[in-house]
């Protein structure tokens, strides 16, 4: 979860996001926590989806309460799982494109803001992909 808080010290002020995490305006869960819970009036960011399951992108998805929104990013070119276990992300881009109410976004080389390398890198990765 080391990759959340990173992103959120770059974007809040330190003793804000202390508050927001103290008072819960912030949580920050591992996946497997949020079975059973309901999420109203909540803006929930699953990451790394790429790695979950089909009952865990399920689960995830089925937990959207009143007034939220849910936004899921993961990369299916970097997938860790066994190589049998299909990935949960990539099955919910196929079951969910053309549900209402639903949208796609996909990035690529174009979208990257780390250091300028990061582009070449993934050029180069591209002729070469294993899986």
């Amino acid at each position: 979860m080391q990759p959340l808080y990173d992103a959120l010290r770059d974007m809040i002020p330190h003793e804000k996001l202390e508050s927001h995490l103290e008072k819960g305006v912030i949580q920050i869960a591992p996946l497997a926590f949020m079975r059973g819970r309901t999420l109203d009036n909540a803006f929930v960011i699953l990451d790394e989806a790429q790695n979950t399951t089909h009952n865990q992108m399920k689960m995830f998805l089925t937990r959207m309460g009143k007034n939220a929104k849910f936004v899921i990013n993961g990369d299916p070119g970097q997938i860790d799982l066994p190589r049998k276990q299909i990935s949960g992300l990539k099955e919910a881009l196929l079951a969910l494109k053309d549900i209402d109410g639903i949208a796609q976004i996909y990035l690529d080389d174009k979208d990257v803001i780390r250091h300028k390398l990061v582009k070449s890198i993934i050029t180069a990765y591209k002729g070469i992909e294993t899986d």
